[in-house]
């Protein structure tokens, strides 16, 4: 799969966010977070949006992190 499993991956690890707290954060079911951890799907663009908004919620530096992360690339491109 592609690039937001990774992002999500390193960014819950990294700041010890539970997959269970994000699906709470985003009103999911904890499978769909752990089917994008585990690289099974990717989620929608703004789903991704909607992931960066949630991690905002619970640390603002995550959310930084899994934006960068995620769109790091395009973002460089842009400079």
């Amino acid at each position: 799969m592609g690039a937001a499993g990774k992002a999500l991956r390193q960014v819950l690890d990294t700041y010890g966010i539970t997959q269970k707290k994000l699906a709470a954060a985003l009103g999911l079911k904890p499978f769909v977070v752990f089917r994008w951890y585990d690289e099974q799907t990717d989620p929608s663009a703004e789903t991704a949006k909607d992931i960066a908004k949630a991690l905002g919620t619970i640390e603002p530096a995550a959310a930084k992190e899994f934006a960068k992360l995620y769109m790091g690339e395009f973002l460089e491109d842009q400079d």
